[in-house]
């Protein structure tokens, strides 16, 4: 059965960019880098708001990738292969393949697409995951914690939801990055 799986990467403050937007302390090197690449194989489907999806359609481009280590090259095959799901209001058309828009989130259909998967859907984007916490759809969290106290910014997670969580996994990366995973307690 597929999972719904909300992974990100974060400052140790628990933020994904900063007060200015910026995430460029977020950059893996190539250890980190593959190992979200070994991650991302079982994701099938991709949830995204709109602002992560704009973010994420620059894999769909080949050119800036000229010189780049093959870490980066797999990742965009791995992000090619699988489905995308939008999530906007606002936004008019999508510009990917595999990728189809919805204009509002529904919690009935994110069950039914994760029921329905074949292989785990992963939802990004703190706004999107934030209505899937509230609405208690998540099987597990992932993260993975920068070296970086960034001050402010946009927040990994929601205030105002209690969700009890059983860590499931833990490694400690080179760069000083670390990596948690928790299991939903039903």
């Amino acid at each position: 059965m597929a999972r719904l799986i909300y992974m990100s990467i974060t400052s140790l403050d628990g933020y994904i960019a900063d007060e200015d937007g910026n995430f460029d302390w977020a950059e893996p090197d190539e250890e980190v880098h593959q190992f979200v690449n070994d991650h991302e194989r079982a994701i099938g489907t991709y949830l995204y708001g709109r602002r992560l999806y704009e973010t994420m359609a620059v894999w769909q481009d080949d050119e800036w990738m000229a010189g780049e280590p093959s870490v980066v090259h797999d990742y965009a095959d791995i992000w090619r292969a699988a489905d995308k799901v939008v999530f906007s209001t606002s936004l008019e058309a999508v510009t990917t393949p595999r990728t189809r828009l919805e204009r509002r989130f529904d919690p009935a259909l994110v069950r039914r697409l994760v029921a329905d998967a074949p292989s785990d859907v992963s939802i990004g984007g703190a706004t999107l995951a934030a209505h899937a916490v509230t609405a208690g759809l998540l099987d597990e969290y992932q993260v993975l914690i920068n070296p970086v106290i960034v001050g402010g910014g946009t927040p990994w997670l929601p205030t105002g939801s209690r969700v009890d969580l059983e860590l499931a996994e833990e490694r400690r990366f080179g760069n000083g990055v670390v990596f948690a995973r928790y299991l939903v307690r039903r």
